[in-house]
């Protein structure tokens, strides 16, 4: 078997996969990015990410679509990979990831349908009306152990917490101290606990990492993902990331959600949007 990864991070370890034939992978899903006892739907985009950037023959996720089937749970997973088209800039494949039931049978989590490129082949220009999200100094914004009331800002004992330098825009952390704003808002400075720099791989997970927009709605409960897709537009400077996410409607049990992340030399590098379905219970 042939190890896939890139860096010692706790990150890059627990998003290596074996190649243990052409397109087929095994993986590891690790028990630290867990919410309660589901594993986090970013970090597994960036497994998946993982997998074709060693199938496809460019470097840099793009476009990448990923459908949760069911909840991937921590342990071993196999992950399969096609070849769907290669051009001159960009190729397109597809990955499945199964996990197995106690009889043996398979089980599929998440299919994924991804374009990648080279990031350093893009042209530099740029026209946008997009502006970076008004956070306040990282200093000033809200983590594991600075709530104003003494308690946590980010309450709750995820896994996935311990492994991310959060820090929370005090305007959409009302849900943290019991006063949601009702509000579809979420916004932050996003980093690697261990320091590791962003890269387009880890963008995969920052777009899908911060609480969700409907803790601030004043909803609680879990809220798992159906469809995300993620598109990668640069690739970020070092340094903390900026994210701002936000909800316009929440109908049938449904809401989506719009990611922006902006790296420290203020692009935007990284957009996703996903569907999501949402507890209806008031907080």
């Amino acid at each position: 078997m042939a190890l896939v990864t890139h860096g010692n991070s706790e990150f890059d370890r627990d998003t290596a996969v074996s190649r243990r034939a052409p397109g087929v992978y095994d993986a590891h899903l690790s028990a630290g990015w867990t919410i309660i006892q589901a594993v986090n739907g970013g970090y597994l985009l960036a497994l998946m990410g993982r997998a074709l950037g060693d199938a496809l023959p460019h470097p840099d996720p793009m476009s990448v679509t990923a459908h949760y089937l069911t909840a991937s749970a921590p342990g071993p997973a196999v992950i399969r990979t096609e070849v769907v088209r290669t051009g001159r800039t960009m190729s397109t494949g597809t990955a499945t990831l199964v996990q197995f039931a106690e009889d043996g049978s398979e089980v599929e989590r998440l299919r994924v349908l991804a374009a990648y490129g080279d990031l350093d082949a893009l042209p530099d220009e740029v026209h946008t009306t997009a502006k970076p999200p008004a956070i306040p100094p990282y200093e000033h914004c809200l983590g594991t152990d600075s709530a104003p009331d003494g308690r946590p800002a980010i309450p709750g004992s995820t896994a996935i917490a311990e492994r991310l330098a959060l820090r929370l825009d005090p305007a959409t952390a009302g849900w943290a101290v019991g006063a949601p704003s009702g509000k579809g808002e979420m916004r932050a400075w996003f980093g690697l606990a261990d320091g590791r720099e962003p890269d387009p791989l880890s963008l995969l997970l920052t777009v899908d990492a911060l609480p969700p927009t409907a803790f601030e709605m004043g909803l609680s409960g879990w809220v798992p993902t159906v469809e995300l897709t993620a598109h990668i537009r640069h690739r970020p400077a070092p340094g903390p990331l900026r994210v701002a996410i936000t909800t316009r409607n929440l109908a049938g049990g449904f809401l989506e959600e719009d990611a922006e992340v902006w790296d420290s030399e203020d692009r935007l590098v990284a957009q996703s949007r996903q569907l999501a379905r949402a507890v209806l219970l008031e907080g």
